[in-house]
């Protein structure tokens, strides 16, 4: 008997997660579809674009500057135990471009963008803002969906490609200024060492990662339940969804560009 009811709890988990997952999916294939069909919001996603690129600037510059001092440090400590001290340019280029890059910078758009839209998106629903765009017969979707999905897509990949040099900065600044490194012995490593691949890697996974972050805070503010409450946990939701989302992406990603 109780392993009956453990495998109906085991089913009725699965059957929710996968109807979970239809539901997002759905909602992501719907803004993608508003994307393209007029009429379009162009002041919408202006401000979109201000919020979620130029304001993002601060977060992301300070948090890669930061990461790729460290790992500096890191590689510099650790290769000093079998005298290899001399990969550090290498190692940070790659490290950071590769993987620290985008995946810092899509947790901090997590942490900052997913949960704003996701609260103010909540917040019009909850005072009846959105019944109202729909009864002046204006789209939902398209008016506060697609445009910021639209601008996730745009300039996350550019904040990633910011994150990515400022954090070889970092790592520069530390290696030269502390490490005895010279410094234009380690831009030459630096750049011999990245691939047009590593590159091109880094920008697909900011593209993808600004995606979800958007999509999952439209999704949690325009699903959100009535009341403070109803606010809170879509915001607390949307982030969660969108961080764990990130890191699966980061590990799908990675083995498709890199996989042997």
């Amino acid at each position: 008997m109780a392993l009956l009811q453990a495998l109906g709890a085991l089913g009725r988990a699965t059957l929710a997660l996968l109807a979970a997952i239809g539901r997002v999916t759905l909602f992501a294939l719907s803004a993608v579809s508003h994307m393209v069909r007029p009429p379009f919001y162009g002041r919408e996603l202006a401000v979109a674009l201000l919020n979620i690129g130029w304001l993002s600037l601060p977060v992301v510059g300070l948090t890669a500057v930061f990461t790729g001092a460290a790992l500096a440090l890191q590689i510099y400590s650790g290769g000093a135990r079998f005298s290899a001290e001399a990969v550090v340019p290498q190692i940070v280029a790659i490290g950071m471009v590769r993987e620290l890059g985008p995946v810092l910078v899509g947790l901090m758009i997590a942490a900052r963008v997913t949960s704003s839209i996701a609260a103010e998106i909540a917040t019009m629903k909850v005072t009846e803002q959105i019944d109202a765009l729909t009864t002046l017969s204006t789209n939902p979707m398209k008016y506060l969906v697609a445009p910021r999905v639209l601008a996730a897509l745009i300039v996350v990949p550019l904040l990633v490609a910011v994150g990515d040099v400022i954090g070889v900065f970092g790592g520069f600044a530390v290696a030269t200024g502390s490490l005895g490194f010279n410094p234009a012995s380690y831009l030459k490593n630096t750049v011999d060492f990245l691939e047009p691949l590593d590159v091109l890697s880094s920008l697909a996974k900011g593209c993808a990662f600004g995606g979800i972050a958007a999509t999952m805070g439209c999704y949690f503010g325009m699903n959100s339940g009535r009341g403070a409450q109803g606010v809170g946990r879509a915001t607390k939701g949307s982030v969660e969804a969108a961080a764990i989302l990130i890191l699966a992406a980061n590990f799908v990603l990675t083995g498709v560009f890199f996989s042997l």
